[in-house]
């Protein structure tokens, strides 16, 4: 693989207007096509398309331990440069969004060095926001 190419990810929400609000206004996230069910967010370039499915469930199923923390698992999210990462934080934090794993740096010193944060949308998906200061060590081992 030459290069990174758009994603497209749909994930289930239990209710638009609030999935609108989170993903347009808390995230900044601009939006695309929608119908009476669905709605397409341009999250950093990909297509994330937040799909009604009703009565709001724990879309969580597990965790695992990671870096001394407990992660969510399934989530999404993205790799962004540091100072886009930075500004997601504090867009976070100014909005009141609650984390599950505070933004912090992991690894440190090792292969992978990464910045990253986690926390739930309003239907309870789990997102991952992650920072390389060397994006080439994104699959370092």
């Amino acid at each position: 693989m030459t290069g990174l190419s758009p994603f497209h990810v749909a994930f289930p929400v239990h209710d638009l207007a609030a999935a609108r609000h989170f993903y347009g206004e808390v995230m900044g996230c601009p939006e695309g096509r929608s119908d009476t069910d669905w709605i397409d967010f341009n999250l950093y370039g990909h297509q994330i398309v937040a799909h009604c499915v009703g009565a709001k469930r724990d879309a969580v199923a597990g965790h695992n331990p990671v870096d001394g923390h407990s992660v969510p698992v399934p989530h999404f999210g993205v790799v962004l440069p540091p100072a886009e990462w930075r500004a997601l934080a504090d867009r976070l934090r100014a909005a009141g969004v609650e984390f599950v794993i505070e933004p912090y740096t992991r690894f440190a010193g090792e292969p992978g060095e990464q910045s990253t944060m986690f926390f739930y949308d309003p239907s309870g998906n789990a997102l991952e926001f992650k920072a390389f200061a060397d994006v080439g060590q994104l699959f370092a081992k």
